[in-house]
C-alpha cells in the first residue's frame, strides 16, 4: 500500500506569506496542467492499492467545478483501499456549495480548510480574502453536506499579535468544533510579500509563549497533541502526514510536489510553465542506508510518540541507540528513551529543529 500527493498550484490571490509552488488561477493553464499531470500518473504509477490522497496547493478549491470533475476523472486511475482517506485543501473564499458537493460525489472524506486566523485585521496582514462570518459560514455548510472529518490551519506570531490576540483565536477555532487543528507559526521566507516589505519574525520568548498557550488550550479542550504542530479528536489523526513522519513512501505529482519511491527522493519543477511542458521536471536523488536512516529520525522525532526502536531495528537491521549516540540529548533530558521509543521531551518540543540538527 502507498500513499499519494497531488499538487494543484492555483489560487484566485496570493498570499503574503506563501512560498509555495502557486500562480494565480488561469482557466485555460489549468487544462493543461490537469493533461500533464495525467500523463504523469500514467507514466509513474505502478497501481500499488492507494491508502491516503492527499489533493494540497496551491488552491485546489479555486478550480471551477468542471475543472474538479475532470481532476478526478484522472484520479481515477488510482486502486484506492476500501478505507482511504481523501483528502482536499480549500480556503474559505471558494468554498460553495457546488464545489462541496462535487467533492463528496468524488468520494472526498476529509477537508483541510486555510482559516490561518479569525482576526480581521491578521488576514488583511496575511492577504486572505475572507471574513469571520464567513469562516463559519462555510464550516457550517460543509458540515450540512456530510463532511464529518475536517482540519484548519492556525497561523500565529504575526507582526503585532499579541498573546490575548492568540488566545482569542484559539477560543474561536475550538467553537467551530472541527476534529484537527494544524498550527504554523508564521516564518518569513524570501520572495515572498512579507520578506520584500521587510517584516521580521516576533521576538522568540512571545513566539515560545504563544506556542505553549496554543498546546495547553487544545490539549485541555480533548485534542490530542500527535505531532509538534499537530492536534486532532481520538480517531481524527491525518493518515497522509503520518506517512511523511513514518518515513514511508509515496508519490507527489504536480508542478512542485515530491515523492519518496524505491529509496529515491524526488522533486519536481516549481515551475508551472515548465511542468506544463513535460520536458525534464523531475530532480531525483537515491538515497543510502545513512541517508534513510537520518529521514527516519527527523521525521519521526517529530511525532509526540516519537521513533520506535523495534520498529527502527526491522527496518534497518541495526539498533538504533547503537547507531546514534545519543548519549548527552538523553542525560540533558532533550530526548527520552522510554516504552520502546526514542523521542523529544515535551518541554523542549518547540525548539525540536536544533535537537533534529543533530541528525543532520
Amino acid at each position: 500500500m502507498i500513499s499519494v500527493y497531488i499538487h494543484i498550484p492555483f489560487c484566485d490571490t496570493i498570499c503574503s506569506y506563501c512560498d509555495f509552488c502557486k500562480v494565480l488561477y488561469n482557466q485555460a493553464w489549468v487544462d493543461e496542467y490537469l493533461e500533464q499531470l495525467s500523463l504523469e500518473i500514467n507514466k509513474y504509477y505502478k497501481n500499488e492499492i492507494v491508502k491516503t490522497l492527499y489533493i494540497g496547493g496551491g488552491t485546489p478549491s479555486s478550480l471551477s467545478v468542471d475543472q474538479l470533475n475532470k481532476l478526478f476523472d484522472i484520479l481515477s486511475i488510482f486502486n484506492k483501499s476500501e478505507d482511504i482517506e481523501i483528502t482536499f485543501e480549500c480556503n474559505i473564499e471558494n468554498i460553495t456549495k457546488e464545489k462541496l458537493n462535487a467533492l463528496k460525489i468524488n468520494k472526498v472524506n476529509r477537508l483541510s480548510i486555510g482559516v490561518q486566523t479569525f482576526n480581521e485585521k491578521f488576514l488583511s496582514f496575511l492577504n486572505r480574502n475572507h471574513t469571520k462570518n464567513e469562516i463559519k459560514e462555510k464550516i457550517n455548510l460543509a458540515k450540512e453536506i456530510g463532511f464529518k472529518n475536517i482540519s484548519i490551519d492556525l497561523m500565529y506570531a504575526f507582526k503585532d499579535q499579541t498573546l490575548e490576540d492568540l488566545k482569542e483565536d484559539i477560543n474561536l477555532f475550538i467553537d467551530l468544533d472541527i476534529n484537527h487543528i494544524s498550527t504554523y507559526s508564521l516564518i518569513i521566507e524570501p520572495n515572498t510579500k512579507l520578506y520584500l516589505n521587510n517584516i521580521k519574525n516576533i521576538d522568540e520568548d512571545l513566539d515560545d509563549d504563544m506556542y505553549q498557550a496554543i498546546v495547553n488550550t487544545l490539549t485541555n479542550n480533548n485534542f490530542i497533541k500527535y505531532e509538534t504542530s499537530n492536534f486532532a479528536k481520538e480517531g481524527f489523526e491525518s493518515k497522509h502526514n503520518q506517512v511523511y513522519w513514518n518515513n514511508e513512501e509515496y508519490y507527489g505529482f504536480g508542478a512542485g510536489a515530491s515523492g519518496y519511491i524505491d529509496s529515491v527522493r524526488y522533486e519536481n519543477t516549481r515551475s508551472v510553465i515548465k511542468y506544463i511542458k513535460g520536458t525534464d521536471f523531475r530532480n531525483e536523488i537515491k538515497l543510502d542506508q545513512a541517508e534513510k536512516m537520518r529521514y527516519e529520525m527527523i521525521l519521526g522525532l517529530r511525532k509526540t510518540k516519537g521513533v520506535s526502536k523495534e520498529l527502527f531495528k526491522i527496518k534497518y537491521g541495526i539498533d538504533l541507540l547503537d547507531y546514534y549516540d545519543l548519549k548527552q540529548l538523553i542525560e540533558e533530558g532533550k530526548l527520552i528513551d522510554v516504552d520502546g521509543y526514542v523521542k523529544i521531551d515535551e518541554k523542549y518540543h518547540y525548539v525540536a529543529n536544533e535537537i533534529l540538527i543533530k541528525f543532520v
